[in-house]
């Protein structure tokens, strides 16, 4: 079976919980860093026009979170890597819209909150193939006797997770009009505030909204009752509930009403339209209580719209996208249920409890 690596940190204080990430997956980062100064200059992004977002996206995050930036600038001591690299891996959303970068991959999330029991989750995460080493398991306490568990990028301070205060994320990219170069607070970090911070919905969308940002994404909370779908952009902050059925579904196209008037990946990334449709005609198989059976719901091979993704390796790097991870969110237990690789290949043996 293969397994994400996995930490738990000892450390509480956040430049040294930052450093000791750093130094015991110092290869990971370092490699996760350099894939994507390589993606950036396949999109056309010079390596001062990096930096210099990495450095912007370090001072928002400093007025914003300034814990989450001396986590960052711990993680960049102990990976030996300057503070605005770390931030580049943090802010690969914001650098991606800057450069106005478009692909055809991603992620499809489903949330089912059943009339009893606790919520039933799966999401794929699509990414770029030659990243396909970047993910981690990463296990903290940013508060005492409040533990979170997340996978994320090696070097990125949250995505997708949950905490045992009761409530989880899932997290999708999405793209709008009002994206801008002007890098704001990275999304990953408004990720792992509301991973660190919120007991609800309505307090994860105030932290959400609390944030200056520069690109959009969509943020799937989940409760032990309640679910919301976050859509962020630079022209507002929504709140998806889930419909009277109790399912919640998201792509890469925002759903809130106003949102959606300036959506980018309707013309650009339509596919986002079939992978939404292909997860409401299998609702029947997302509402199952066994999560083999919640990700066999989302296999799809569609052309140019696979739920399921594997790279076409006559593409450039920036256009070749594969799912990298089928991931559920236990919530009575705290945890992670990770299947590295997409729905395809899941057997009950695959998935990581973390």
């Amino acid at each position: 079976m293969m397994t994400f690596p996995t930490f738990t940190s000892s450390q509480t204080e956040p430049r040294l919980r930052g450093k000791e990430l750093g130094t015991h997956l110092r290869k990971h980062i370092v490699k996760n860093y350099a894939g994507y100064t390589d993606l950036f200059a396949v999109a056309g992004a010079t390596p001062a026009q990096v930096r210099g977002w990495g450095e912007r996206a370090l001072d928002r995050s400093a007025d914003w979170a300034p814990n989450l930036a001396e986590e960052m600038a711990g993680i960049a001591a102990g990976a030996g890597l300057e503070p605005w690299q770390v931030a580049v891996v943090n802010a690969r959303t914001e650098i991606l819209a800057a450069i106005d970068a478009i692909g055809h991959g991603e992620c499809s999330t489903s949330v089912v909150l059943p009339e009893s029991g606790p919520p039933r989750t799966v999401q794929t995460w699509d990414w770029h193939d030659h990243l396909r080493d970047a993910p981690i398991l990463w296990e903290l306490e940013p508060r005492p006797g409040h533990v979170v568990r997340t996978f994320t990028e090696a070097g990125a301070l949250a995505k997708i997770g949950i905490g045992t205060a009761g409530l989880g994320v899932h997290f999708n990219i999405l793209r709008h009009e009002s994206d801008t170069a002007d890098l704001g607070v990275p999304v990953h970090l408004i990720a792992r505030r509301i991973l660190d911070e919120a007991a609800s919905v309505e307090e994860a969308a105030g932290i959400a909204r609390s944030a200056r940002v520069s690109a959009s994404t969509v943020i799937t909370v989940v409760t032990e009752s309640d679910a919301g779908s976050i859509e962020i952009s630079p022209a507002g902050v929504a709140v998806i509930p889930p419909g009277p059925d109790g399912v919640l579904l998201h792509c890469n196209h925002f759903l809130d009403a106003d949102l959606a008037a300036g959506e980018r990946h309707a013309t650009q990334r339509p596919g986002t339209f079939d992978r939404f449709r292909h997860l409401s005609d299998h609702v029947e198989g997302l509402r199952q209580e066994d999560q083999n059976a919640r990700a066999l719901a989302m296999l799809s091979h569609a052309p140019g719209a696979p739920v399921c993704a594997h790279p076409d390796l006559t593409q450039p790097l920036n256009q070749r996208w594969e799912t990298l991870a089928t991931i559920g969110l236990d919530l009575p237990a705290g945890r992670l249920r990770v299947h590295q690789g997409g729905p395809c290949q899941v057997t009950e043996a695959t998935w990581q409890t973390f």
